[in-house]
């Protein structure tokens, strides 16, 4: 148990100071990687922008046939030219996105338990490294639970999925998935991405709040805003706006883009936002003309 007295209680998170082992890549706390790793990054963070547009349709491993996602197959192909990165199981990834589509797969390589089990939280690694390998996946995507009653198993799987992608060269994202006990705060974020990262996520993809500079500021590796629940266009998009501000370098917008009334000209209203530094009301605009 790490000794408390003597600690100084202020925190600086020096929020004016850039990150400072960068180097000549785009990639936050990448520089030191091999060739492999930062390609795969490079193929998930634009880099012009250094930022990238994540769509996630995996919600089917653990919620079945949600709204707007019935149809894997109909539902992506319109969306593809605005998007930066795919977020799928090898399952849909096989059987729905063209393989020529030229995007960058993050494969969902854990699995648990279904919407009908009161603890979500308990989940193993479903694909082997092999599979992940065969698929040319860009990253390898890991639930982690922080403040829930598999915790440990989560943090474990993290680990073994870090392990077992540094041996062949992919990039890990570390998903923040908040347990009941813990609330939405900054303080839970800069606990929870903190781990992820120095544990060995190379990204992290979590959720915005309060203070979000702070949080982005404390965590070695860069941050992807989930979309979270549903919500209006023109809240969504100031979400995207406020979280590229904040230091964000990408947002996974997956239901407010697939359960918008249109969801090709939302998804375009998003890359604006993260890669041509549009203001979330010059983004809604675009979107509003863009469905006239």
């Amino acid at each position: 148990m790490a000794d408390k007295d003597g600690l100084k209680a202020e925190k600086n998170y020096h929020l004016d100071v850039p990150f400072a082992n960068q180097g000549g890549f785009h990639v936050k706390g990448a520089n030191s990687l091999d060739w492999g790793m930062k390609h795969r990054l490079a193929n998930i963070f634009n880099p012009k922008s250094g930022n990238t547009v994540m769509f996630a349709f995996d919600h089917g491993y653990f919620m079945g046939s949600v709204s707007g996602l019935e149809r894997l197959d109909l539902a992506i192909p319109p969306l593809l030219p605005h998007l930066d990165v795919l977020m799928g199981t090898r399952g849909a990834l096989r059987a729905c996105v063209p393989p020529e589509c030229r995007k960058a797969i993050a494969l969902r390589t854990t699995s648990g338990s279904s919407m009908l089990d009161d603890d979500l939280s308990h989940e193993v690694i479903a694909v082997d490294i092999e599979d992940a390998i065969r698929l040319n996946a860009d990253c390898m995507a890991v639930q982690t639970f922080i403040g829930a009653d598999g915790q440990l198993s989560s943090l474990d799987n993290l680990s073994k999925t870090v392990n077992a992608g540094l041996r062949y060269g992919i990039p890990i994202l570390g998903v923040v998935a908040v347990g009941k006990q813990m609330e939405r705060t900054d303080r839970f974020f800069k606990l929870a991405t903190r781990m992820l990262a120095e544990l060995g996520a190379n990204l992290v993809k979590t959720y915005y709040c309060d203070n979000f500079e702070e949080v982005v500021a404390a965590c070695p590796a860069p941050i992807v805003v989930a979309g979270g629940k549903k919500l209006s266009e023109e809240d969504a998009l100031s979400l995207a706006y406020n979280s590229i501000r904040g230091g964000a370098r990408g947002v996974d917008m997956g239901r407010n883009i697939f359960q918008s009334a249109h969801p090709a000209a939302m998804a375009a209203a998003i890359a604006r936002i993260v890669h041509e530094k549009f203001t979330d009301k010059e983004a809604y605009q675009f979107f509003k003309d863009s469905t006239k």
